[in-house]
């Protein structure tokens, strides 16, 4: 049978191309090499029988912020959201901890004499926030709002450390710190700001979700979907050569750069092909999810209600452990990021026991075993954690690829997103979508916007191929 487009891989970015593509009557084939749909969205009994573990991603943010996904029928198919009313808590060696809440006033008012510099930060973002979100959350372009994009630009291309002197207090200082690190690059490179931003922005205006159930529950939505829409799923099927799959006009590949070259190296250019291999990952993460007897004994009670805890105390401190990852070292005190969704989802426990997901980042393709520094780190803020340690599952950096191979080296970003990445991602074309051949789309996170669950850069990518390839009944172009 031949199709008007082939998607292989069915992460939410592949997930969301074939919906895309689909939704405008063409026949589509979304083909994935486990027996499941999901990739970073799968979920499982992961240490004890009735507690369910998330493998990859635990809190989303920007599946809310996505402009696809929030208006998708997702409910429709048993998907629900919790929003903690503490999106994130940041947990410091006397015992306090500052907070990132939903409301925007709140927050500023928990960080005391930083609170009208908070305000100055975060408030022109988020009162824009409608204006910004089309245009951040895709590749780089006029945007259709140039005050508002330039407002933000202008504090985004900032380092982490150079917007956290602004502030006079640990706390403030400490949770910018927190947000600035997701981004997995050292806090005082040029952009580093960026992931901070956005990340405490959507706080503010969405929340940050956790999925009754389990993470998969997003994915096992957008499958029935997509199926709803009559397109069609096969599973079981890792494709190594395009030559696997059938006849199609458009193939969007939801891979990594390694695999694009092993796929389909032999139909593209010599240049495409060098800037592929120059592409780069960097910081990987080694992550422990942990069944415990009760719940996280936090000193600070903030740190009990909210859904996730930044653990790694001063700005200064985290900055250094970043810093010392990023040049492929390991820190003895590294910056945990921490969920507890079984304290907001009594679906994932068995009553007694709960999840704790808990990460930190590591040099690309680390085999250092960090589960005692995680632990320790954990107990720093939580006297008494390790005692009511039940059971361990550990992934390793080279576990995380093995699991999926577009984490390449532990790297869940798709690549690292430093300056010279952000906006050529994975390499320097008209399209970041477009491969040198014909007909070849590449729609991971290897593209813009990058990492996250948002579903975004499949969406482009489908987009981009429409807008090439596919024309409607009256001949006129779709897009």
């Amino acid at each position: 049978m031949e199709y008007d487009a082939i998607v292989v891989g069915s992460g939410p970015n592949g997930l969301c191309a074939a919906i895309t593509l689909q939704e405008q009557g063409l026949s589509v084939l979304l083909i994935e090499g486990r027996d499941t749909v999901g990739g970073g969205l799968r979920s499982a009994e992961l240490t004890l029988p009735g507690l369910i573990h998330d493998r990859c991603s635990a809190i989303h943010p920007m599946a809310m912020a996505s402009p696809l996904m929030s208006r998708l029928p997702l409910q429709k198919y048993g998907l629900e959201l919790i929003i903690p009313e503490i999106c994130a808590a940041h947990p410091l060696d006397d015992g306090n901890a500052a907070v990132l809440r939903r409301s925007l006033n709140d927050t500023a008012h928990g960080l005391g004499a930083d609170e009208n510099k908070y305000r100055a930060l975060l408030d022109p973002i988020v009162n824009s926030w409608p204006l910004l979100e089309g245009d951040l959350l895709g590749p780089l372009h006029i945007p259709s709002h140039p005050l508002a994009y330039a407002r933000f630009g202008l504090q985004a291309i900032r380092s982490g450390s150079a917007i956290a002197r602004k502030f006079d207090t640990r706390e403030a200082r400490a949770l910018w710190a927190g947000m600035c690190a997701h981004s997995m690059i050292p806090l005082s490179y040029a952009s580093s700001a960026a992931i901070g931003l956005v990340l405490t922005a959507v706080g503010h205006v969405h929340g940050w979700p956790i999925v009754r159930g389990g993470s998969q529950r997003i994915a096992d939505a957008l499958e029935a979907h997509f199926i709803s829409l009559g397109g069609s799923i096969k599973t079981g099927t890792f494709i190594k050569s395009l030559n696997d799959l059938p006849p199609s006009k458009a193939v969007l590949l939801d891979v990594s750069t390694n695999q694009l070259l092993q796929i389909a190296g032999h139909k593209l250019s010599s240049i495409y092909k060098w800037q592929l291999r120059r592409y780069q990952y960097k910081m990987g993460v080694f992550k422990v999810d942990f069944a415990i007897d009760g719940t996280i004994p936090f000193t600070s009670e903030l740190c009990r209600e909210a859904g996730t805890v930044h653990i790694g105390n001063t700005f200064e401190e985290i900055a250094h452990s970043e810093k010392t990852t990023w040049n492929q070292g390991h820190s003895e005190n590294p910056f945990v990021l921490l969920a507890q969704q079984s304290v907001m989802d009594a679906s994932r426990s068995d009553g007694r026991h709960h999840t704790v997901w808990a990460y930190c980042h590591v040099p690309n393709g680390s085999d250092k075993d960090m589960t005692l520094a995680i632990e320790r780190q954990i107990e720093r803020y939580a006297p008494g954690f390790r005692e009511r340690i039940v059971a361990r599952h550990i992934t390793s950096p080279s576990s995380f690829e093995e699991y999926n191979p577009n984490y390449v080296g532990g790297d869940i970003n798709g690549g690292a997103i430093d300056v010279s990445q952000l906006f050529t991602r994975p390499a320097l074309r008209g399209s970041p979508y477009r491969t040198s051949a014909k007909g070849i789309y590449i729609c991971s996170a290897s593209t813009p916007p990058g990492g996250g669950v948002h579903g975004m850069c499949g969406y482009h990518a489908a987009r981009r191929a429409m807008k090439d390839l596919f024309q409607d009944k009256t001949g006129s172009k779709i897009f």
